[in-house]
């Protein structure tokens, strides 16, 4: 893996600095469907080296700000700065060279495809040859190709998929599934990785099988957002977490602090709802 070097300890997993330096910084966004506002003057920064934990009730807005920053939905107002660049729009494929990856709540692997080749997917956001280059098959395409299927294969390995890759995604187990997806959004090489909900449908080995797998690509150089209802695996892994409550931030800390701040516990850990 072409990650960064680890020569520190924190929370008992190396990683390459203290998270310090902002990554990404999320000021004031709004955003309406019709007359609902889904976000309203929402404003976080996310450090960069640091697990980031997004969680709130069912319709707090979590995923429509997971879209702004990934470039599906445009904001109606604010904006947000990615590792130095400022961006009011942007299509996902550009915010995707810049370095943000994310997967999505339900899953979205391409069923009838290998395992490698869903990962060779997300890999060719890297590739210079392009169309012609596959096309004309010269010998910089076929050694981009050789160099695609060795990292994809490798990615893999390394988020623990351990079947043939040659295995159709559809055949894959649901947890294997999870990590597919989490391995074609590596494929990318992010500085900041967005999950949204990947414990969804989990049971708890594989769950502490995930936590673990998200501290390793902490501790391997890369940034982490992550939107989830498990409230245990947001506390026991997130460095700071943000609570939304219909729309707007009402929370901010580390997961003591959100853990027993009292408008918390009224409009989410106490609500009975995720």
């Amino acid at each position: 893996m072409n990650f960064l070097p680890m020569t520190m300890r924190r929370n008992g997993v190396q990683c390459m600095t203290p998270p310090s330096e902002t990554l990404l910084e999320v000021s004031g966004i709004g955003k309406h469907f019709g007359g609902l506002a889904a976000l309203n003057d929402v404003s976080l920064h996310i450090l960069r080296g640091e697990i980031y934990g997004l969680i709130g009730p069912n319709g707090a807005g979590k995923t429509t700000l997971f879209n702004i920053v990934t470039g599906l939905y445009q904001l109606d107002s604010g904006n947000f700065t990615f590792d130095g660049t400022g961006y009011v729009s942007c299509k996902p494929h550009l915010l995707a060279q810049a370095g943000i990856a994310r997967t999505f709540q339900n899953i979205r692997l391409f069923a009838n495809m290998s395992a490698l080749e869903n990962v060779m997917v997300g890999r060719h956001v890297r590739t210079r040859c392009g169309i012609w280059g596959a096309l004309a098959r010269h010998a910089a395409a076929r050694a981009e190709e050789r160099a695609i299927i060795g990292r994809a294969r490798e990615l893999l390995r390394y988020v623990g998929v351990n079947r043939p890759p040659q295995t159709l995604a559809k055949n894959l187990s649901y947890g294997e599934q999870r990590r597919l997806e989490i391995a074609r959004a590596l494929a990318t090489d992010p500085k900041l990785l967005a999950l949204d909900e990947p414990a969804a449908g989990m049971n708890a080995t594989e769950t502490e099988s995930l936590k673990t797998l998200l501290q390793t690509i902490r501790a391997d150089g890369i940034t982490v957002l992550l939107i989830e209802h498990d409230v245990k695996l947001i506390m026991g892994l997130c460095d700071r977490v943000t609570v939304l409550d219909y729309g707007k931030k009402i929370a901010e800390g580390v997961p003591h602090e959100v853990r027993n701040n009292p408008a918390v516990i009224e409009a989410y850990l106490g609500g009975g709802s995720a």
